[in-house]
């Protein structure tokens, strides 16, 4: 499940904002202070940032500037500035996308989802994650095998997302508890490897590429 920070001092535009992306799978931290966004980077591992232009503390320039001194990661500009003068700066210091007010939500969250997934090196197609056979579909959590669909229960579908869009890295069970249980999970992390078995199951021969890592943890072998 991938995780965003929205930085935008519109508490209405940033309210609706986040509901949108959560409703859509992700999971949204957003703060409408520059300053506290730099902070928020420094404590988290976000897959994609949005940056307002025009906020509190830092404006939105100066925490692209941090991010990028600092971090690989997708950054947006999502501005009222829209002057050809402005995105052309927007791109100098190192934005990937540059949109401005007013914008479309699903629009947004498309382009969010592309540039996560270009950054991880996966291969998009029509909002689809593409893994030969194994096709995933985002935004209406929908995953297919060989053309035929397959149900997952929401923890096994996260899982898989996380792995997926980890590929080749090892996560560890704590890591996985954190991303797709959440902090206030209490649980026994043994949990993991149950729903590792379901999930495997479900995929068939795809199974296989959800590789143990003794005494650590899991991956998606690519």
């Amino acid at each position: 499940m991938s995780k965003i920070l929205l930085a935008e001092d519109d508490r209405v535009l940033r309210d609706i904002t986040v509901k949108y992306f959560v409703k859509n799978g992700l999971v949204a931290d957003a703060t409408d202070n520059g300053n506290e966004a730099c902070r928020l980077v420094e404590e988290n591992r976000y897959d994609c940032i949005i940056l307002d232009i025009m906020m509190p503390g830092k404006d939105g320039r100066e925490v692209c500037k941090f991010i990028r001194s600092k971090y690989d990661v997708p950054v947006i500009f999502l501005t009222a500035l829209g002057e050809e003068s402005d995105i052309e700066t927007g791109y100098e210091i190192g934005a990937d996308e540059y949109i401005t007010k007013p914008f479309s939500a699903k629009m947004l969250l498309l382009k969010v989802n592309a540039l996560i997934n270009r950054y991880r090196g996966l291969l998009v197609k029509n909002g689809m994650i593409v893994l030969d056979d194994l096709v995933i579909e985002p935004a209406k959590r929908r995953v297919c095998v060989k053309n035929l669909e397959i149900r997952l229960a929401p923890k096994e579908y996260d899982l898989l997302m996380y792995l997926v869009e980890n590929k080749d890295v090892i996560l560890t069970r704590d890591q996985i508890l954190d991303r797709v249980w959440g902090m206030e999970y209490e649980g026994y992390d043994r949990a993991v490897d149950t729903h590792i078995k379901k999930l495997r199951a479900a995929l068939g021969d795809y199974g296989s590429h959800v590789e143990t890592v003794i005494k650590t943890g899991y991956k998606w072998k690519a």
